[in-house]
């Protein structure tokens, strides 16, 4: 099964044709199911050969991005039609750059001419203000100078001012009119007062339609000014400080006559610039859309000529500089995938000289690859959020599509927050095409709408569970008709017809017809419901989590006997099962045998789980009568579960006992023993590690007589047996023979260089880890019932608090109102609290019970991602932007 464990991988080198390379990288993309090794990772990026066409595609990138930032501002859209163009053809790299270059061109141009135009329009727009602006003013004024001057000694307040002087004699006023921004218009003002001692005068008015910036396009808000000044002195002045607050000045007639014939010359041209504009805008539009229709187009196609050269540059070339040496990770089940994509590769080119594909033996880890589709790709991410795997070890993912929502639905019971969790899921389900195609920059939808089949199993689940707990918006439902009854009762009367009653299965309950699916409806109004709500939830969630842990510590029986770490199976597996199974799945065989064995009539003789239990650490075999399960006392024979139960409590716990120090000591030893022994036959003193301190002996004389001579790297060598052993371009080192099992990277006799004391530490932390990880796990999965506890009774308190209040009103139209009103507080609590809250909470919970107390029982998650060279992420951008 490939998702129960990673796909098996091996080495492959190729030799390809330099002219036939690039073709056969192109298909290997399209598959997507080999990851290249770097050949050159002590070269500069750029000193490799390809760095000339990687720069090319760059500056292609480059002229594009700006195409996509001009459609952008035009607020046009990429439309994604599902084009997938196969990569281009090296020599067609110079019509896409001819292509590019001729777009890029014509929109600057228009660009810079279109900003020309708008500079021009906005100067005349804005000497068109001044003219309307400056006329108006004059006009108010009469055109007559001493009038204006009357108003600058008003707003003064002075009467013996410069101004009014000079205009009592025979000097003229001057005046500059011009615009300003407005928001500089009061330090422009205060300037101008006290730079001129206060002998200008300054009327300003605001320009009502924004005016648009010619280079950024945003709205600009001004002021059209005219500041009337004596003398050539103030005029300079003026002129500086409308300067540095960047004003414009604008020329503007004295008399009326020259204004007006200005302001109609000013019209005109601004009606041939607003044709212009048009007709200039128009074009730059043209261009943009068919720069659209194309560009998604041309983006997947640059990306993908990128990537081919960006993976060209980790291959070498051999002496003859005539082909390429590559090294890839594949899966095995591909290898024909592979040869069936160079060989279309080959075909494309043109290339007479077909590819040459070898397995390499090597040391090293392989990457882990799993086999996944949408359903299986959320669990598996969960998974390896926490690790990814090692290779080839026992996948927990399978598992965690059933258990993952399963836990999630023990805490999060309530049949009818199931019912919307799995209708949200399955929208998502239903119209997942859709949604993938609009490609949301919503982090939070993203992450829902990934975790879909996630959400919709957790939701199906939690309808199960909330069934069995007959709760469905902290209601019950009697479906089945109640099996309890009063105990002097008659046929026609039940508990429901009494307000506050306490169950009691002597008094109540009729035996032989139980509730037969769940918890019995009558539980839900009664006043110990919580008390046996506590104790049959606390129950499940320890018999659920030893369960599960049980599970993983036989998982771990599949990684022994893969990896052939057979002494781990009799010094680790059997100490485990034996030590969890003693102590705690003992402890589940209790809960069971109580649950089958005592029937209401027998429930207060019953004896206690807990008593039992400590009573069997702690060797004591009194057990008072008073420590029946009820807490009453009364006269009950059976203070035990079965006879001799004492003496097999105390066989459970002395195995248990024995079983850590085996953990603890045997294997450290036994590895020992065997390491020592194997120096002693490889004619190396036990403890030495240098290859210097040899035992001089007839076997490593013979051996050494016998050693083949080096090859040099990246040739292939042909074994005696026939097969094609090829040795790395990078390392002589990773060279293994070639009959070599496949699990050879994991296998544990194949160490080297042994240490005891790291050995026997690493023995010594996974012994504690796992003797006080039994205890604190078990306890962890408490949580199952603490959680699933504040649910319920948070569900309860909303209907409650809330809803329940428009149910009890008197006043039919008040309640009628009432019922509408709050029961949308009701639902949007429900939603927000309940389903996103609760529903995170639990969500979290759950992770952690899978990634620490079940997985650590099995797993390693220390293996290496596969990452395959693939076109298929280029598909899912949008735009160049996605890159980044």
């Amino acid at each position: 099964m490939p998702i129960f464990r990673s796909e098996e991988m091996v080495l492959c080198q190729f030799f390809l044709q330099s002219e036939a390379s690039y073709a056969c990288v192109s298909e290997l993309g399209e598959l997507g199911l080999v990851q290249f090794k770097d050949l050159n990772p002590n070269v500069n990026a750029f000193q490799r050969k390809f760095v000339n066409e990687v720069r090319r595609c760059e500056e292609m990138e480059r002229k594009l991005r700006y195409t996509e930032k001009e459609i952008r501002k035009e607020k046009l859209k990429l439309h994604d039609q599902g084009e997938n163009p196969r990569a281009p053809a090296p020599k067609e790299m110079v019509d896409l750059e001819a292509k590019f270059e001729k777009i890029e061109s014509e929109l600057r141009e228009v660009n810079t001419n279109n900003e020309a135009l708008k500079k021009n329009f906005q100067e005349l727009s804005e000497l068109k203000e001044v003219m309307t602006k400056t006329q108006m003013f004059f006009m108010a004024h009469g055109e007559d100078l001493h009038s204006i001057v009357d108003d600058a000694h008003r707003a003064m307040g002075q009467e013996d001012t410069g101004i009014v002087t000079a205009t009592q004699g025979s000097v003229q006023l001057g005046f500059v009119a011009g615009v300003i921004p407005r928001e500089k218009v009061p330090g422009f003002e205060r300037l101008l007062w006290f730079a001129c001692r206060g002998n200008v005068f300054l009327r300003h008015e605001s320009i009502y339609q924004a005016l648009e910036d010619p280079v950024s396009g945003d709205p600009v808000y001004k002021d059209v000014f005219i500041i009337f000044f004596q003398g050539e002195q103030l005029k300079n002045k003026v002129k500086k400080i409308c300067e540095g607050f960047k004003a414009s000045l604008y020329p503007c007639p004295e008399t009326p006559q020259e204004r007006d014939e200005m302001l109609r010359g000013v019209n005109t041209r601004l009606e041939d610039l607003k044709t212009v504009l048009s007709q200039t805008a128009d074009h730059r539009h043209r261009v943009l859309v068919g720069a659209q229709k194309e560009i998604r187009t041309w983006i997947i196609k640059l990306e993908k000529i990128k990537a081919i050269y960006h993976t060209l540059n980790m291959f070498n070339f051999d002496v003859s500089q005539n082909s390429l040496i590559a090294e890839c990770w594949c899966p095995s089940s591909a290898l024909n995938e592979v040869r069936t994509a160079l060989k279309n590769g080959e075909l494309l080119s043109g290339s007479t000289v077909p590819s040459i594909v070898q397995m390499m033996q090597t040391k090293k880890k392989p990457p882990t690859f799993f086999q996944t589709n949408k359903f299986t790709k959320g669990f598996q991410a969960i998974v390896d959020a926490y690790g990814v795997a090692s290779y080839t070890e026992v996948n927990p993912a399978l598992y965690t599509i059933i258990t993952f929502p399963f836990l999630f639905a023990i805490m999060f019971g309530d049949a009818g927050h199931g019912i919307i969790m799995f209708a949200f899921g399955l929208f998502m389900i239903l119209n997942e095409k859709k949604f993938t195609r609009q490609r949301s920059d919503n982090e939070i939808w993203n992450t829902f709408l990934g975790g879909r089949y996630i959400i919709t199993l957790m939701g199906l689940f939690s309808i199960y569970t909330g069934m069995i707990y007959n709760d469905i918006f902290s209601k019950s439902a009697n479906i089945f008709g109640s099996a309890w009854r009063m105990g002097d009762y008659n046929e026609t009367t039940t508990l429901s017809e009494y307000e506050e009653y306490t169950l009691d299965p002597i008094y109540f309950f009729r035996n032989g017809t139980p509730y037969p699916f769940g918890i019995d409806p009558m539980w839900q109004p009664a006043k110990n419901k919580i008390a046996f709500l506590n104790s049959l939830k606390m129950k499940l969630a320890v018999i659920v989590g030893i369960s599960q842990m049980l599970f993983g510590i036989c998982l771990s029986l599949f990684n022994h006997l893969h990896f052939r770490k057979y002494l781990s199976i009799f010094v680790e597996f059997i100490p485990e099962v034996i030590f969890l199974g003693c102590l705690f799945m003992y402890l589940v065989g209790l809960i069971f045998y109580k649950w089958v064995t005592f029937d209401a009539s027998e429930s207060q003789c019953a004896p206690a789980l807990l008593i039992q239990y400590i009573n069997m650490f702690m060797f004591s075999s009194k057990l008072p009568n008073s420590t029946a399960s009820s807490g009453a006392l009364v006269p009950c024979s059976q203070v035990t579960f079965y006879p001799n139960q004492q003496t097999l409590q105390y066989v459970f716990v002395i195995c248990a006992v024995l079983s850590a120090p085996v953990l603890l000591l045997v294997k450290p030893l036994v590895l020992r023993s065997r390491h020592n022994r194997k120096m002693l036959l490889s004619g190396r003193a036990p403890g030495v590690k240098s290859t210097e301190a040899l035992i001089p002996n007839e076997v490593t004389a013979e051996k050494k007589k016998n050693k083949p001579a080096p090859v040099a790297p990246g040739t292939v060598d042909v074994a005696a047996d026939g097969n094609t052993v090829s040795r790395s371009v990078n390392s002589e080192d990773e060279e293994v023979p070639h009959n070599g099992p496949t699990s050879i990277f994991l296998v544990e006799e194949e160490e080297d260089d042994f240490e005891f004391g790291e050995v026997f530490i690493h023995q010594a932390i996974h012994t504690i880890e796992f003797c006080l990880g039994c205890i604190s796990h078990t306890a962890s999965y408490l949580r199952l019932w603490a959680l699933s506890l504040a649910h319920a009774q948070l569900s309860e308190v909303l209907w409650q608090m809330v809803f329940s209040l428009s149910l009890k009103m008197d006043i039919a139209y008040i309640g009628g109102i009432a019922v509408f009103a709050l029961w949308f507080a009701w639902a949007n609590l429900t939603i927000a609290v309940l389903l996103l809250m609760e529903g995170l909470s639990a969500f979290l919970h759950t992770l952690r019970l899978h990634w620490v107390e079940f997985q650590s029982k099995f797993y390693e998650g220390d293996g290496v991602n596969f990452a395959p060279f693939t076109f298929k992420e280029l598909l899912k951008m949008d735009s160049l932007e996605d890159l980044k």
